[in-house]
């Protein structure tokens, strides 16, 4: 088996990124402070078309070296807002029609799976990670319509922001574009 190559992979060009319908999600990221995991979320909702990222309190802004080392160039492609205050980006979703979910492990949070039953594909949704060590901030949990939380089975209680981000990315996209089509 070979590996493909880039030109054979056929992905779009920054300029087709910006004209082709997006997938309706918008990633919040409730101050996290790694530049490098920032990066790891732009890349990933690059990867999904996703609608976009909301950079809130802490996070750093694009441009930025170290953003880039991880993003690629995907900070370039993505729609990205700055917010000072989280709940500011909440209540703006909110007025524009978005389901807001925190990714946080809380009392009555559902998991991936019962979202993907419940959301209809043609309503938008949001998604809120939060701090690397302190999560999504509990102001923030009580201003979202709910809580995503992905099965562990393991003894750690957390995954990484980035990481826990792509699963949530892909899961919530994947459903969305299949039940359009």
């Amino acid at each position: 088996m070979k590996k493909l190559t880039t030109s054979e992979m056929n992905r779009l060009t920054p300029e087709a990124f910006h004209e082709a319908p997006k997938v309706p999600i918008i990633v919040v990221l409730d101050n996290v402070r790694s530049q490098h995991n920032v990066g790891a979320v732009f890349r990933t909702a690059d990867a999904f078309r996703l609608q976009g990222v909301y950079l809130c309190g802490i996070c750093c802004c694009p441009p930025n070296d170290e953003i880039h080392k991880t993003a690629l160039g995907a900070e370039q492609t993505v729609d990205w807002q700055y917010f000072a205050d989280t709940l500011a980006a909440v209540q703006s979703l909110h007025e524009q029609g978005y389901t807001v979910y925190a990714v946080e492990q809380a009392h009555d949070s559902i998991t991936i799976d019962t979202v993907k039953t419940q959301h209809h594909a043609d309503e938008p949704i949001a998604i809120v990670m939060g701090h690397e060590v302190f999560g999504v901030q509990q102001d923030v949990v009580d201003a979202c319509d709910g809580c995503i939380e992905i099965p562990q089975y393991g003894t750690k209680h957390s995954l990484n922001v980035s990481v826990t981000a792509g699963i949530v990315m892909y899961e919530l996209s994947h459903h969305l574009i299949s039940t359009r089509t």
